[in-house]
């Protein structure tokens, strides 16, 4: 058993959960201080981390069974746990009922509006696995899914949702989409000859780049729009200006003949970004 948890674990990356939690946690923040005017309670954090935990949980194992074929047929990912024959399908559906249950579970342990909103996340973190095989926009329906995570948080402390969110989840989508089209460089011919959608593969490597830029200047832009439609000031600001300099720098690791950094580009710096974030408003809401 615990060898299956090991591979479970290795299997859904559990440590990339770094790039979605902090701006869960950063919803939960903005939207307990927006409409409520304080910290959100504990037990409405620790739901939220609950939440969270079982929502990628499940994504991830799904997005394994559902891309096992494709997974098997690539070089690059031959020797994940499903096509290395680690892990049975049977095995992972189990784990995928199970992470489900625990999504489920925590959004009723939040409040109705979690609830009422539950059949819309479930769709997304089943429904975006399937977009690379019929439309190159499929990045921004990664970055869609992801962006649920600080509207969930958001959700999930106040209870209920405003405009300003959006912007929130406008930011959080669109860093995903440009840090998936960076890390979709490295399939971009093997998507061509198997038939598989993304902008890499569709437009080429390097316009793809551009692509990445342009969705991470929108980002940056909405990042910088919180510091105006919330209670976050200067110092939240602040800390949006190192973010942008990361992204500049993530954009300089990678280029159309060199993609030998697109590993570093993809998880360091993109977990250095959503801590970042969180921990600037932390302490801009704290002074």
């Amino acid at each position: 058993m615990l060898r299956k948890t090991k591979i479970i674990l290795e299997m859904i990356k559990f440590e990339h959960t770094v790039f979605a939690l902090p701006f869960a946690f950063l919803g939960a923040l903005l939207g307990s201080w927006s409409i409520l005017g304080t910290w959100p309670a504990w037990m409405d954090l620790l739901w939220i981390t609950v939440a969270m935990v079982g929502a990628r949980s499940a994504a991830m194992s799904l997005n394994r069974v559902i891309d096992a074929r494709i997974d098997k047929e690539n070089p690059r990912t031959a020797g994940r746990a499903i096509p290395a024959g680690l892990l049975s399908i049977a095995e992972t559906m189990l784990f995928i009922i199970v992470s489900f249950a625990v999504l489920i579970f925590a959004a009723f342990q939040l409040n109705m509006l979690a609830v009422y909103l539950l059949p819309a996340a479930v769709f997304f973190l089943v429904f975006y696995s399937y977009t690379k095989r019929f439309t190159w926009a499929c990045h921004v329906f990664l970055g869609c899914t992801i962006g649920l995570a600080p509207l969930g948080g958001w959700v999930g402390a106040a209870g209920s949702l405003n405009w300003e969110a959006f912007v929130l989840f406008t930011a959080v989508a669109l860093w995903t989409a440009g840090f998936d089209v960076i890390y979709a460089t490295q399939d971009a011919e093997y998507d061509r000859e198997v038939n598989l959608h993304s902008i890499p593969s569709r437009f080429g490597i390097a316009p793809a780049l551009t692509f990445a830029r342009m969705f991470h200047l929108v980002s940056f832009a909405s990042m910088t729009a919180l510091v105006f439609i919330t209670p976050l000031s200067w110092l939240f600001g602040a800390g949006v200006l190192i973010v942008g300099a990361i992204m500049v720098y993530e954009h300089t690791l990678v280029k159309p003949h060199d993609l030998s950094k697109v590993n570093v580009a993809f998880f360091t710096m993109n977990g250095i970004i959503s801590i970042t974030m969180l921990t600037f408003a932390i302490g801009d809401l704290w002074m």
